[in-house]
């Protein structure tokens, strides 16, 4: 398997907006559910299953998380698989947001949106 490739959050915005990439995020379901990029799909680490990854050719899968840690562990299990997962948004969602690119935020007591980044 490839290396795994970082990925800064502008090349990833541009990836999402081409529709060349999907991204999927790999934190946990309330992490999820609280703060997230838009566009975003949540297959958690925690249960983490590299064959049901949308790998099919048309877009590349680039992983996510709140730094850059459980993205790279998990592309290394998807890697470990079988499946072409090589690329990674360095930093996660905190460079994400520090490129003041949006995401959306939720209130998780009132389930109100306090920010969608921008």
């Amino acid at each position: 398997m490839n290396g795994l490739e970082d990925l800064t959050p502008q090349q990833v915005a541009e990836g999402l907006k081409a529709g060349t990439m999907i991204l999927i995020d790999v934190r946990e379901p309330r992490e999820y559910a609280v703060e997230r990029i838009h566009g975003t799909l949540n297959h958690p680490l925690s249960t983490l299953e590299p064959a049901v990854m949308p790998v099919d050719g048309s877009r590349r899968v680039v992983l996510s998380c709140a730094g850059g840690r459980r993205s790279a562990v998990a592309a290394i299990h998807c890697q470990d698989a079988g499946v072409n997962v090589d690329a990674h948004l360095a930093g996660g969602l905190g460079a994400w947001k520090a490129a003041g690119l949006p995401f959306t935020a939720i209130d998780p007591d009132t389930g109100e949106i306090i920010s969608d980044g921008k």
